[in-house]
């Protein structure tokens, strides 16, 4: 079944798209599928050129670089949203990492500088762009972020980004309840393991993604589309009850604690 959703009226900016396999892409394909306009931010001119093969040919859409520790970057950014919009519905929040050498050693090793950089770009970023899009966002606008399970759990060698996810969370919550009073909805997905860029930085992923599908009661992997759809739901006025919530779209993964074969 399709649920059509017309968004031609609605705007949104989608931050951190790396290529074609991120999560905020996913989400950024269903939201012009639905007729939304968007803009979009990278980080870095390296990742210029893939953003602009995925944007090639579609009306609606721009881009700016902007690194999201830097507030400079933020307010060049939202200056931008609000010259070509004039306000923003829906904010994606696609920004997440961690040095490798925070993710290969132990968690007790962590450094001091790796700490502060998983949790600044992992999860303080939510803070720092809700509010730079506060002033921009109307009555039943809608804030994503990307979530993991290992906020919950502990899984090998995600280390201190497991942290960032928890915090990421946690400020979730504060931003849902501050926001709210101004009729903006505040979510976090938590999606299962998804081959994308950032997954090659954790070792032992091809492990865990199969270990993962073959414990999932749906015997498989949830896929970047029903992240995307997800997203879509809980941006769209189809969520307009939902709000400081972390949702799993992860195949059912994260209900098990072990799965039996059948005899």
């Amino acid at each position: 079944m399709t649920v059509q959703i017309d968004l031609s009226d609605k705007t949104a900016l989608v931050m951190g798209v790396a290529n074609a396999r991120s999560l905020g892409w996913a989400i950024a394909e269903q939201l012009l599928a639905a007729g939304c306009r968007v803009g979009f931010s990278y980080q870095g001119e390296r990742l210029k050129g893939e953003l602009d093969k995925l944007l090639a040919g579609r009306g609606g859409v721009w881009s700016q670089q902007a690194d999201a520790t830097v507030e400079e970057d933020l307010a060049a950014l939202f200056a931008r949203v609000k010259a070509e919009f004039g306000h923003l519905d829906y904010l994606v929040h696609s920004i997440a990492f961690a040095p490798r050498t925070a993710m290969d050693g132990r968690f007790v090793d962590t450094t001091p500088e790796d700490w502060n950089t998983a949790l600044t770009v992992s999860a303080y970023t939510l803070v720092s762009t809700a509010r730079h899009a506060e002033e921009l966002l109307r009555p039943g606008a809608s804030v994503v972020s990307l979530t993991y399970h290992a906020s919950q759990q502990v899984v090998p060698k995600y280390n201190v980004m497991g942290v960032a996810k928890a915090a990421l969370e946690a400020a979730t919550r504060y931003l849902a309840a501050e926001l709210g009073g101004a009729g903006v909805r505040v979510n976090t997905i938590s999606a299962g393991p998804m081959r994308t860029i950032a997954a090659r930085s954790i070792p032992g992923f091809g492990t865990m993604y199969e270990k993962a599908a073959a414990s999932a009661p749906l015997g498989r992997n949830a896929t970047p589309e029903e992240v995307g759809k997800l997203a879509l739901f809980l941006l769209s006025d189809l969520g307009s009850g939902v709000t400081g919530q972390t949702v799993y779209v992860d195949a059912g993964a994260s209900i098990m604690s072990m799965k039996l074969e059948q005899t």
